[in-house]
């Protein structure tokens, strides 16, 4: 029975890794996912930039079609309340959508922190420990 587990035959049939080439392993899964959450942080913050920029445009644009009169609303043209009515929901649409972006952000902040926290070395380069 001995024979059957003998150290040559063992060595024949199993070999481990290296812990270097372990490590180097664990560090390339931990980079993709770390590499992951930049992106989305990236382009979630890109995305929170650019509608913040067109929503607060269109919020200039919408004050001054409204008017500044108290009373402005009394005689304004249909076809200019339903523009109005229709930025008005736009940007509270895009206001909404800014407020998600928000929440993403900051979640993604945190998916980061937590990698790194637990993952110290994520950052670092290959062939840099």
């Amino acid at each position: 029975m001995f024979q059957f587990l003998s150290k040559s035959r063992t060595l024949d049939q199993f070999k481990s890794r290296s812990p270097g080439r372990d490590a180097e392993t664990d560090r390339a899964r931990v980079g993709a996912i770390l590499d992951s959450i930049k992106e989305a942080l990236s382009e979630a913050t890109t995305e929170h930039i650019g509608l913040k920029t067109r929503i607060d445009d269109v919020l200039a644009r919408a004050a001054v079609t409204v008017g500044n009169d108290t009373d402005e609303y009394l005689t304004r043209d249909t076809q200019d309340t339903q523009y109005q009515n229709l930025l008005g929901r736009e940007i509270a649409n895009g206001q909404l959508r800014l407020s998600e972006l928000e929440g993403s952000i900051a979640h993604y902040r945190f998916l980061k922190a937590a990698l790194l926290s637990r993952f110290p070395d994520a950052n670092a380069k290959p062939g840099k420990q």
